[in-house]
């Protein structure tokens, strides 16, 4: 079992920045990648950026050179480091870890924190 939980979130203006963190909890050695995930009011939960267990990185296209995902495996820990931030960037923002393989993956999601940028 993996236990995961956010901080960081907060009401920042546009072009501002903020830097949210997950640590995890319990079984973290079995954690292979780490996420972070957004939902914004009325839409579906999205990909933000993912670290795999090789440390290599991916981001969505609305985010990519603005935000910065980093990872510390020894400790469970993953942050987001969001700059020039936007309205659009307004969202419950959910970490994410996946452990294990096949029949034996379990994903796992943190309770989510609140993100929202003012115009």
């Amino acid at each position: 079992q993996v236990q995961l939980v956010e901080s960081g979130g907060g009401l920042v203006q546009a072009g501002g920045s903020l830097r949210l963190s997950c640590v995890a909890s319990g079984s973290i050695s079995s954690i292979n990648a780490m996420a972070w995930y957004r939902q914004a009011p009325g839409k579906q939960r999205e990909l933000v950026a993912e670290v795999s267990g090789g440390s290599s990185t991916n981001y969505a296209a609305s985010v990519k050179g603005r935000f910065t995902i980093s990872r510390d495996t020894a400790k469970g820990t993953v942050d987001l480091q969001m700059n020039s931030l936007k309205p659009e960037d307004t969202a419950v923002y959910y970490c994410y870890a996946v452990a294990g393989s096949g029949p034996f993956r379990y994903d796992y999601w943190g309770q989510g924190t609140q993100v929202t940028v003012s115009s």
